[in-house]
């Protein structure tokens, strides 16, 4: 990305200009400040980041869903609190914490809001319920990722999520609909060719 001369150059930089230059960088990139701060500064370390984490977020979707107003209302708040995952991923670099994150998400989500879901017509429900499903995949792929000594961590939240879903029938539906077999989850069997089986699924116009 950046050339030898380049990068000698930096390097030749007096350590009061080089400071200055981090300085004035580090405010344009918040995401690598904030990253920096916890690698360099932070006294937590990654499990008790994640720990402290998912207890707020816990909190926080238990306080969304008792100001429950609309499923369209609840979908954005969700996509806030997915996206407070990101940011700690980016933070940590917690693969496992984002596995584990996404999992509790889900399945508080759906614990407390799942008859609300069915309480409207299946086509204002349907971006919420695709969200759901997507989310489901993609939990899927990142388990793929990772050291299969971590699986057995997940294999009762994955359970515990794919009975949600199907006991939930406009889940299950947008589910068949969109070639998510439920019982991956709860047996816990993902295939070996997930990541091929997701893509044919995105090109045939699925998960949207």
């Amino acid at each position: 990305m950046f050339s030898n001369e380049f990068k000698k150059a930096l390097k030749e930089l007096q350590s009061e200009e080089k400071d200055k230059l981090i300085i004035r960088l580090l405010k344009k990139d918040l995401d690598l400040a904030n990253r920096l701060h916890f690698e360099l500064v932070a006294t937590e370390t990654v499990d008790e980041k994640r720990n402290s984490f998912e207890k707020a977020m816990l909190k926080k979707i238990n306080h969304l869903s008792n100001s429950f107003y609309s499923v369209g209302y609840l979908l954005q708040d969700i996509r806030y609190v997915s996206g407070d995952i990101n940011e700690h991923v980016k933070i940590t670099k917690d693969k496992f914490g984002e596995i584990r994150l996404n999992l509790k998400m889900l399945i508080q989500l759906l614990t407390i809001n799942g008859e609300r879901i069915e309480t409207v017509p299946y086509a204002k429900a349907y971006t919420l319920c695709i969200y759901v499903i997507a989310r489901a995949f993609k939990i899927l792929l990142l388990i793929k990722t990772i050291n299969e000594d971590y699986f057995l961590d997940f294999k009762e939240d994955l359970s515990t999520l794919g009975k949600l879903i199907y006991d939930i029938p406009f889940l299950m539906h947008t589910a068949i609909n969109n070639e998510l077999d439920v019982n991956w989850l709860i047996s816990g069997e993902i295939p070996s060719n997930i990541l091929e089986i997701h893509k044919e699924i995105r090109q045939n116009g699925f998960l949207r």
